[in-house]
This record gives structure tokens, sequence and C-alpha cells, in this order.
């Protein structure tokens, strides 16, 4: 049998260990970081947007004195990320707001097709307040069918902070398409689409103040006014044509 100090010194060892083993667990929750490496071209504002993150957040987490100087590899803490994410593919390098040039617009139709049918353009694009709103948000009620502007590839669906359930689809000519605050996402990434076909469904998923699509295009990743590239307003409510749901 043991002895009775025999036993107290096993049950110290014991809780010990079982204290040592709990704070190891803990430390190393609380040590998992996601940094993001900067890129050519990448501003503390865009990776900011890709992840949801306010800039002067990122700006005091990484003691940077000038938000405006970043370093190509410099790398950067993100307060609760789960993985590095694309800037470029997620987040347009710049935005336009001058007309298309001649050459840039498709002779005979409009390039794209609205992404949904009897909504309503509740917020245009352009400047909002101390940022810049890259697309345009179409109101629907929440579950309507969301389809594919254009026939093209998925390039991204996933789920970000700011944007919700979100959708990236790439089309021929250097051009793309945003499909954001989904409520859910019917595509994956590499699939392909076709114009009209149904990948989607209205939500209010990310940061936004109700049921809405917020829809972009992009070329050479410049966001531009997607009413420069879809038919007249009045025809929102037309039926698209294509297959899906």
């Amino acid at each position: 049998m043991w002895g009775a100090g025999s036993m107290d010194d096993r049950w110290r060892r014991a809780v010990g260990v079982i204290v040592a083993a709990a704070w190891l667990t803990g430390a190393t929750a609380c040590s998992h970081h996601v940094y993001h490496q900067v890129r050519p071209g990448e501003t503390l504002y865009r990776i900011g947007k890709t992840y949801g993150v306010p800039v002067e957040q990122l700006a005091d987490v990484n003691h940077l004195s000038d938000a405006s100087r970043l370093e190509v590899g410099q790398k950067l803490l993100i307060p609760g990320a789960k993985h590095e994410l694309p800037v470029a593919l997620i987040t347009p390098q710049k935005a336009s707001v001058r007309p298309p040039l001649r050459e840039e617009m498709p002779q005979g139709a409009p390039l794209f097709a609205w992404p949904v049918n009897g909504g309503s353009v509740t917020s245009g694009f352009g400047e909002r307040g101390s940022s810049f709103h890259d697309g345009i948000d179409i109101g629907a009620p929440a579950g309507t069918p969301v389809r594919a502007a254009q026939d093209g590839e998925v390039m991204f669906s996933d789920v970000l902070n700011g944007y919700g359930y979100v959708i990236i689809i790439r089309h021929e000519q250097g051009f793309a398409t945003v499909y954001a605050h989904n409520q859910r996402n019917g595509v994956r990434e590499g699939q392909r689409v076709r114009r009209g076909e149904v990948i989607a469904s209205v939500g209010d998923s990310g940061r936004t103040s109700g049921a809405n699509l917020h829809f972009e295009v992009r070329k050479d990743n410049v966001a531009r006014n997607p009413l420069y590239f879809l038919p007249p307003a009045e025809q929102l409510a037309a039926p698209s044509v294509g297959r899906g749901g």
C-alpha cells in the first residue's frame, strides 16, 4: 500500500501535470495568429477590406506609424482571421468612375444580364463617405435567386467578414463579376456557369443593413460602374435567359 506521503506526492504531481497541460492548451489557442504577407500593389485599405478589418485597427495592432507605407514581403497581423486570403482576387486594385471606352464595350446586346429579377438598385457605385462602394446594391427579398450575369468560371466561393457569402466569377476579355451578401452559395470554385444560371440566393450575410445583392463588375481588376454594362434599369424585372431554378 502507498503511504500518505507518497499519495500526496503523486496527487501534487498529477495536479501539476493537469494544470500545465491546461496552460499549454490555452497558450497554444491564444498563440494562433494569421499573418498576411504584403504583395505588390496591395495597400492597407485593400487588405483591410479583404479581411473586413478597419484600416485604423490594422495600423494599431501592427504598430504602423504611417498606414500609407507598406513594404512588399512585410507581414501584418490580421485580427480575427482564420487563414490568409488572396487580396488581389477579392478586392479590386482600384476603381474607375469614367464611362467605358468604345473598345471596352461589345457590339449589340449589353455585356451582362441583371443578376436579380424584380429588385431595385438601393445603393449606387462611387464614393460612400470616407470609403468607396465598388459596386451596386440590388434590394430583393431574402431567398430570391441570384443568377450568373454571363458565362464564366467560379474563381472564389466562400464566406468573408464584410461580404458574407460571396462568389466571384471570371469572364472573357479580363472581366469578372462579384455577388455578395448571399443567403447561401450554390456553386464551387472551378465550376463553369452559364449566363442566367442560379448560383446563389439573396441574403443579408456579412456587413449589410438588410437583404440585398452587392454586385460588382471588374475589368482587369479595376472596379467599374455595373450600370455601364447592364441593360437599362427598367429591364431589371425582365425574365433572365439561360438555365437555372
